[in-house]
């Protein structure tokens, strides 16, 4: 919301944040508010052992913060129309403010691309309440007849937004850009869909239903895992309502009609709003009617791996730290169709998480298996909202010889990893990677991630005790307490870290700073955060970058140094784990793939890596203390959650973080 309301952001982005903020107020309420409901059906002796209130009060409180964002939301979004306006003279345009072409323009428009598309429901002859599908957006109608009172009737109309573009420019003669949305083409094409029987009144406004989107996967049997993930697949479009969304100036005789029929309550979020819902589609607003929109500066291959090069040979004398979105994904992808076509690879090993659609990941490793490689790909099929794309991915590898393997019933995989073996004239050597993202060229354009390349026997035997544990027939995760470098969790990594927390707590040499760095998604386990506060306490300085959810305190009277923490939102999305701690100016850098929160450590497969490299340590630690320095985009996390800006002295130079760490990495040399 705060990128949308920037003014110093091209309206273009502006937009863009809305439906980002939209998308994810979406999802909030398709999962957390999905299990306070749950929680909620529960008795409330249960209910208290996952909440420190009643869920009641939680979901009221809920709805308050909400119609709160709303009113500033809608706000914003009326600000960003009339810029546009001034700005660029471009204007939404309603079925009310065509031309006298472009409604002839409309009218064919429906006929060819829409018409085709839709089913009206008359809802008051279908024996059944209708089933509105989660996320989609619905034209709720009132039809009549001007000179028969008696003659009115309800219809719903789905708009087909996955078939037909939601935004479309409109011809205009001057120097105007107009753009109407799909469902007002539909709205003014009301009268071509009902005339013919006997309608000549409409009123129509948008509705929206979210549902409970989360999964409940019974955790006791493996070769269930698979049946019971397509059921709830299958589930989920009718999972239990959410929030009810609608146009606020609707009719109240039509709202009271569709809470009774979709047998809806106040429980159930009723959130009045605009005219326009489901703004995530303002993610893909047109950019062409743009004409001054300062591209992105492309991602850059790696120097070291610059084509033409066997990428295998160059780790084999050093490591190699690969940043995202700044680093050229293609490099990964490089390197295991290198390893598809080196006859002396023998295997891989992958986990995977995201896919993209067309994923080049994927092409890669069914090359492999062609060049009769043993290919092993453990894909995690709960990853919410990809579960339908990895069964799909499932089927094709398993088609083409792949040995896949479901990962566990009641745990997730999350760790990015994976080992490439290759046997040459009696010598093995193996390849491997560990990633804070995922195996996506398509979010790594836009995520900030962080791909260590090695060659390190240490890593790649803990890497392979990993694999090995996970394709057991009887995965027991115990086992994993046998990784000598890399730290994975379940029941590993929370420990390792308190320690280490400690450690850097109770060293006694002031002449070096004792001081913790921590850039995470997410921060929220209770007894990490206890021994943060202990070590502030004890005068460690402790420095946060947190995008998501923190609730660290920052500030206390018992703090000898209080707690810096930021949260920077910009064009990429900070996904990265990096955790720094001073070690007596021998910093201990470690990559992860786990956020800080009780799921990740006790839920997850996940796994961190010290970088023993001193000039991939220093590359990190340089990035993160260029983001602890940006004073452009980064807010204050404090005990209040107000994320103001970061202050900027004055005649400070600016710095934004995101374009500073390109630069760096750009004009890096590697010897």
């Amino acid at each position: 919301m705060q990128e949308a309301q920037d003014e110093n952001v091209h309206l273009y982005d502006r937009l863009r944040f809305l439906g980002i903020f939209s998308n994810n107020l979406d999802e909030f309420f398709r999962v957390r508010v999905g299990t306070l409901n749950k929680m909620l059906r529960l008795d409330k002796t249960t209910a208290r052992i996952h909440l420190e209130d009643h869920p009641e009060k939680i979901l009221a409180n809920i709805q308050e913060v909400v119609a709160r964002q709303q009113t500033s939301f809608d706000q914003t979004f009326q600000d960003i129309i009339g810029e546009l306006a001034v700005q660029y003279n471009i204007f939404l345009k309603t079925e009310r403010q065509l031309n006298a072409e472009q409604k002839i323009w409309v009218e064919n428009y429906f006929e060819e691309k829409v018409r085709s598309q839709i089913v009206p429901l008359m809802v008051e002859s279908m024996p059944n309440a209708p089933m509105l599908k989660d996320r989609l957006i619905y034209l709720a109608c009132m039809l009549g007849n001007a000179q028969n009172h008696m003659l009115q009737r309800y219809a719903l109309i789905q708009i087909p937004e996955d078939q037909v573009p939601r935004f479309v420019i409109l011809p205009f003669s001057g120097k105007e850009t107009h753009i109407i949305l799909l469902e007002d083409i539909i709205r003014y094409n009301l009268k071509f869909l009902f005339a013919p029987f006997g309608f000549n009144r409409f009123k129509s406004y948008i509705i929206k239903l979210t549902r409970d989107a989360e999964i409940d996967l019974d955790n006791d049997i493996k070769s269930n895992l698979i049946a019971d993930l397509e059921k709830n697949l299958k589930r989920r479009s009718k999972g239990k309502a959410t929030r009810f969304a609608y146009d606020k100036k609707i009719e109240p005789q039509l709202l009271d009609y569709l809470i009774r029929r979709l047998n809806l309550s106040k429980k159930d979020n009723l959130m009045p709003g605009g005219r326009i819902h489901n703004f995530r589609a303002f993610m893909d607003f047109p950019k062409s009617v743009f004409s001054d929109i300062t591209p992105r500066p492309r991602p850059f291959v790696h120097p070291l791996l610059k084509q033409p090069c066997r990428i295998m040979d160059v780790l084999e004398n050093r490591d190699v730290m690969l940043h995202f979105p700044y680093h050229s994904f293609d490099s990964v992808i490089d390197l295991l169709r290198e390893a598809a076509i080196d006859p002396f690879v023998q295997s891989i090993r992958v986990t995977v998480y995201r896919l993209a659609k067309d994923s080049k990941i994927i092409n890669a490793l069914l090359n492999a298996v062609r060049n009769g490689k043993k290919v092993t790909v453990i894909i995690e099929l709960k990853a919410r909202f990809d579960e339908q794309a990895n069964l799909q991915w499932k089927s094709i590898l398993e088609e083409e010889g792949i040995t896949v393997h479901v990962g566990l019933p009641d745990m997730k995989v999350h760790a990015k990893i994976c080992v490439i073996k290759k046997r040459e004239f009696n010598k093995t050597v193996q390849y491997g990677f560990i990633s804070t993202g995922n195996l996506h060229e398509g979010t790594a354009q836009v995520y900030g991630d962080h791909m260590l390349l090695t060659t390190k026997a240490n890593i790649i035997s803990d890497l392979n005790r990993i694999f090995d544990c996970l394709e057991s027939p009887k995965p027991n995760l115990e086992r994993l307490k046998y990784c000598k470098t890399l730290i994975p969790s379940p029941n590993v990594m929370r420990a390792h870290f308190l320690e280490l927390i400690h450690k850097e707590m109770m060293r006694r040499n002031h002449r070096h700073s004792r001081k913790i760095t921590l850039k995470l998604n997410s921060l929220v386990d209770d007894s990490l955060i206890n021994a943060l506060h202990k070590a502030a306490k004890s005068g460690v300085q402790v420095e946060l970058i947190i995008r998501g959810i923190c609730t660290a305190l920052t500030e206390s009277k018992n703090f000898k140094k209080p707690i810096n923490a930021i949260s920077i939102v910009d064009q990429y999305l900070e996904h990265a784990r990096i955790l720094v701690f001073n070690n007596h100016q021998n910093p201990l850098v470690y990559i992860s793939s786990a956020d800080w929160m009780v799921r990740n450590l006790d839920h997850r497969v996940e796994v961190a890596c010290p970088i023993f490299s001193k000039t991939l340590s220093k590359e990190l630690i340089d990035i993160l203390n260029i983001q602890l320095s940006e004073n452009v985009k980064a807010r204050i996390l404090d005990n209040f959650q107000k994320n103001e800006y970061v202050e900027v002295p004055q005649n400070a130079i600016a710095v934004r973080s995101q374009i500073a760490i390109y630069d760096y990495l750009h004009s890096k040399e590697y010897p």
